[in-house]
């Protein structure tokens, strides 16, 4: 069984003023097979973590571990990480022009694979995943996120989700600019991956709408670069109630969380 271990994480990143340090300690195991939320005002580190994990440069890892199966990925490239089994879902996905998104994918699942699918299973396979998230054919013929609209790019990172089965998933806001019925899409297609075997997801958001699709194991409460409390899906619903002020002494927080869909 994979597990994601992140102990004692600290990250800092570049400012005018020297070095900020954004993630204060954080603790965090995930073994396959389960689904972590983590909710938190804005500003409190939530994607700082995410792409702490996935290997951008932008963010210095100042002290900590992030063990795969025991094996620590700081010291991997970013595609030395992929190719180990980490995926993250960008909150902004970026645009790619001049690469088609069937190249894009091939290519991509060439380099996690080691090879070359073979073209009449590929294209079969990728026909399926693209139906099941109710994506037009001549989608695959588009340039990667170029002219997308927010949904098609969700839609565009759960395909690839779909089709190179990490061990484990990272969706940093997967569910931000959504409407209805792309969100039950996006949704159902996480699910689909979390029932295909060997793997676990992180999943950061403000809200819990999603969780209305997607059943968390635990639930991790993100506030001042660390993980404040942890507790069942129950605590989601509790966050939506009362807000982040109990563990940020803010009451202008509240807001987040009382804004709903």
């Amino acid at each position: 069984m994979s597990t994601l271990e992140i102990k004692d994480l600290h990250v800092s990143v570049a400012t005018e003023d020297g070095p900020k340090e954004i993630l204060k300690g954080v603790d965090l195991t995930i073994r396959a097979g389960e689904t972590h939320a983590i909710m938190g005002p804005n500003g409190s580190g939530k994607s700082t973590l995410a792409y702490a994990i996935a290997g951008h440069p932008k963010y210095e890892v100042t002290s900590g571990e992030v063990l795969l199966d025991g094996q620590d990925v700081l010291g991997m490239t970013v595609d030395e990480r992929a190719r180990a089994g980490l995926f993250l879902a960008m909150q902004y996905p970026v645009e790619v022009p001049g690469v088609s998104t069937a190249n894009f994918l091939r290519a991509a699942a060439t380099a996690i694979r080691g090879e070359s699918p073979k073209l009449r299973t590929w294209v079969k396979e990728v026909k399926s995943a693209m139906s099941d998230l109710d994506i037009d054919p001549d989608f695959a013929e588009r340039n990667v996120n170029e002219g997308f609209s927010g949904g098609e790019k969700k839609r565009h990172e759960v395909l690839q989700l779909a089709l190179l089965k990490p061990k484990f998933a990272v969706l940093d806001e997967t569910d931000s600019g959504l409407d209805v019925d792309a969100l039950r899409v996006v949704s159902e297609g996480v699910n689909r991956y979390r029932e295909g075997g060997d793997t676990g997801v992180l999943l950061i958001t403000h809200y819990t709408r999603i969780l209305q699709h997607i059943t968390p194991d635990v639930v991790h409460v993100f506030a001042g670069g660390r993980i404040v409390e942890s507790g069942g899906p129950e605590l989601a619903d509790e966050l939506e109630k009362t807000g982040y002020v109990r563990f940020t002494g803010s009451a202008a927080d509240t807001a987040v969380a009382e804004a709903t869909v």
